[in-house]
């Protein structure tokens, strides 16, 4: 395992892209509606990406066919977007997405309601991004990876939903996907410790459900198992010289 520790340029740079990527998750939050594609999403996603003279970083990926992962209801991630799949009253849509600035990457992810969701739903929504903000409360130097897994964990098993095991996050600097993998569930092993400079993707997927999930035929979308919606949050984060790490892609709390 190599862990990149980023120089103050870097930092700068990939800040510089997280509040972009920002930009970009307001104006995708903001076309969320009843009846709009996932396509369209993913069309006025990457026009807004290239007009801040960016670019899609999960364009190409591994051969993923488009800019945007857009995933409904029980989809947990990866869903290609498409023109028939229509956004419904009632649907939750988790929207992943990431860009390069200047040779530096950011991603993040959001779980949006369309239009009025179930309580049951919104809970979901509200649990795994609070689980989010849970898990970072330990992402500080000397602590180590995996205490920020296990407090995302202490806070999500309480209410009785699945966290996804299948899929991790992961650090981020001149790639999408560096090392180390960062687990969103329980840990029994420390992991490295966390030094200032290093930039992580944290991002817990908890289902309503069981935590089971399959890949689908595409090879990508993965939905679970049986069939409960799945929520998604993520944010790249800087560890710090001291406190709790910034938040890259998050223009405020």
């Amino acid at each position: 395992m190599s862990v990149t520790i980023k120089s103050a340029k870097e930092i700068e740079l990939m800040r510089e892209a997280g509040r972009l990527l920002e930009i970009v998750h307001k104006e995708l939050e903001e076309a969320i509606r009843p009846g709009i594609s996932t396509w369209e999403l993913d069309h006025l996603g990457e026009k807004t990406i290239r007009s801040l003279g960016c670019i899609p970083n999960f364009l190409n990926y591994n051969g993923y066919p488009a800019s945007f992962c857009i995933s409904v209801n029980d989809e947990v991630v990866h869903s290609i977007p498409n023109k028939h799949k229509i956004l419904q009253e009632g649907d939750i849509v988790s929207i992943d997405a990431g860009l390069i600035y200047k040779g530096m990457h950011s991603d993040a992810a959001r779980t949006h309601a369309v239009g009025q969701i179930t309580p049951e739903a919104q809970k979901l929504i509200d649990v795994t991004r609070q689980s989010f903000f849970e898990g970072i409360k330990k992402a500080v130097a000397g602590n180590h990876l995996f205490d920020i897994s296990n407090a995302i964990a202490d806070y999500v098993e309480p209410f009785g939903y699945g966290i996804v095991e299948e899929l991790v996050g992961h650090g981020i600097g001149h790639a999408l996907h560096e090392d180390p993998q960062i687990p969103n569930f329980r840990q029994k092993r420390k992991g490295i410790r966390l030094m200032p400079g290093m930039t992580l993707a944290i991002e817990p997927m908890i289902n309503i459900g069981r935590p089971d999930v399959e890949w689908l035929d595409d090879d990508w979308t993965v939905v679970t198992e049986d069939g409960s919606l799945s929520a998604h949050y993520e944010n790249t984060i800087l560890i710090n010289e001291e406190g709790e790490p910034d938040i890259l892609t998050l223009g405020h709390v």
